[in-house]
């Protein structure tokens, strides 16, 4: 019996799925598990990097199941991850030596200023493609071997091994520390992953030794870099002899999944955080406003793929806190029919700077507020106000890409769970002033995995075909008057304003 499916496992911020795909991009089955968000201290996010793989093997196992379907009907398993977040792990037992820490997570704030004072701090940028900041992953490692006692010797004699998520679950899948019998498993990491951690040169695709001594990381710990796609390894247990032949960072997937080959395509992933990225195809372009450079996928054997991105990081979680935080409503569904019980936000603006402000500004000092209170504000006015954040931080996203790539986008590609807001989605037409289409398929990241797979051993055998599989589910057109936008647009501004310089001046005070 010739192999029906790929499967797709996207490890996400707060949930891992895994889905099987048929061969024209169709969903055939699902499963999910979220997990345990730990919040030790202010700023401190953390994942348990175990319970994620005992996650992973029991979505396994139900979506098969649930299909009706073996390892024998499955030509090849992607994997889509969560980026920046890191694991720490004992080599000899598999163990990780404490949490996973979250790209979300600001502990690393002091370091990355500290840092930022040294003469070598100046061509970080040149060499990564990306701002010193610690939304990245080196300087959180930097601060796990120093933190944790022992470690860093430990990492240096090769004792323990640092991954991203999915060099954790491809060191798993592939036989771990060999106690199932079929290790030990493959410690890789994928050329997108490997590209956000401030450790990999953007040029030359390989761990850059001037990055590694300014971050004063032991190369003893890091894994081998790999192209996208390609054969990673085999899998066992439910997916004995199943290639593991492809991963990618979640917004590199979802750009894959939309089906952006070429350049001058984008697209938008709007999840926990959004993240908009733009196709430059093989030529690497240098943002002046605030974007990363990044890589977008690369095929085994040929020239990466590079992209721009705008990385957005509170979209989804403004709505989690709008529930779970404020308890104004019971479902994160609930926030666009409470939006509708008004006409507009009534002045009101939310500036959600959580963890600091990311694209295209960077200000990690900045904190969130709610501008424009008066007694007239109702929750219905602060849960429009909550939609259109999402909206004026897309529209600030996309008009840097636009001045550093000199390429109006004719037509705005969408993707996510937040997708499913219609009003939310007509406002992001109605302020970027181009349409705004999502497609059948709305997990486009777990399709990209998938896609990515199939493309590596041959189930689909070229990118046009999958261009074939893309078909339009929605399409919102902008309404906006053009002067109520720019004014709408000013206001917003003003507020972020007042969110700069926010930690500063609460030091002040308390030195004071």
């Amino acid at each position: 019996m010739q192999p029906r499916f790929v499967l797709s496992i996207d490890q996400g911020t707060t949930s891992t799925r895994s889905i099987l795909f048929d061969h024209a991009g169709q969903l055939v089955s699902v499963a999910q598990l979220e997990h345990h968000q730990y919040y030790p201290k202010p700023g401190w996010v953390e994942h348990d990097a175990a319970e994620i793989w005992r996650n992973v093997g029991r979505i396994i196992t139900r979506v098969l199941r649930d299909a009706g379907a073996t390892a024998a009907d499955i030509v090849a398993v992607g994997i889509a991850n969560q980026r920046e977040t890191i694991v720490v792990w004992d080599r000899a037992t598999g163990t990780p030596v404490r949490h996973a820490i979250v790209w979300q997570d600001t502990r690393t704030d002091t370091l990355v200023d500290t840092l930022s004072h040294s003469p070598l701090a100046a061509g970080i940028s040149a060499r990564s493609g990306l701002p010193l900041s610690s939304y990245f992953s080196a300087p959180r490692l930097s601060w796990i071997l120093d933190e944790t006692p022992g470690l860093r010797e430990r990492a240096e004699r090769g004792e323990v091994l640092f991954g991203t998520m999915e060099t954790w679950l491809i060191w798993n899948l592939t036989g771990g520390n060999g106690s199932a019998g079929v290790g030990p498993g493959e410690h890789v990491t994928e050329v997108t992953n490997a590209s956000r951690t401030l450790l990999m040169n953007i040029h030359t695709l390989t761990w850059d030794p001037h990055l590694l001594s300014f971050f004063d990381i032991p190369a003893a710990i890091l894994p081998e870099i790999r192209p996208s796609m390609g054969r990673y390894g085999v899998g066992y247990g439910p997916l004995a002899g199943v290639p593991i032949a492809a991963a990618l960072g979640d917004q590199q997937a979802a750009l894959f999944g939309q089906t952006c080959f070429a350049a001058g395509e984008a697209k938008c992933t709007y999840g926990t955080g959004s993240f908009l990225l733009l196709n430059t195809g093989h030529e690497l372009v240098t943002s002046t406003h605030g974007l990363l450079t990044t890589v977008a996928f690369q095929l085994a054997g040929e020239p990466a793929v590079y992209a721009l991105e705008g990385s957005i990081a509170i979209t989804g979680s403004l709505v989690q806190w709008f529930r779970d935080g404020l308890g104004l409503i019971q479902t994160a569904a609930e926030i666009e029919t409470l939006a509708r019980t008004v006409d507009d936000n009534g002045g009101c603006y939310i500036v959600p700077a959580f963890y600091g402000l990311f694209a295209p500004r960077w200000r990690p000092e900045a904190r969130g507020v709610i501008a424009g209170l008066t007694s007239y504000i109702t929750k219905g006015h602060l849960a429009r106000a909550v939609l259109e954040a999402t909206a004026w931080q897309t529209r600030e996203v996309l008009d840097a890409m636009n001045a550093d790539s000199s390429l109006a986008l004719q037509i705005f590609k969408v993707d996510g769970g937040m997708t499913s807001d219609n009003l939310l989605m007509q406002f992001v037409a109605d302020v970027l002033d181009v349409p705004v289409v999502r497609p059948m398929v709305a997990e486009t990241v777990s399709l990209g995995a998938g896609y990515a797979a199939g493309l590596a051993v041959g189930y689909w055998s070229d990118l046009e075909g999958l261009r074939r599989n893309w078909h339009l589910a929605a399409e919102w057109l902008p309404r906006m008057d053009p002067h109520l936008r720019e004014v709408e647009f000013r206001n917003w501004k003003n507020a972020v304003e007042l969110t700069l310089g926010w930690t500063d001046r609460l030091a002040d005070n308390t030195a004071q």
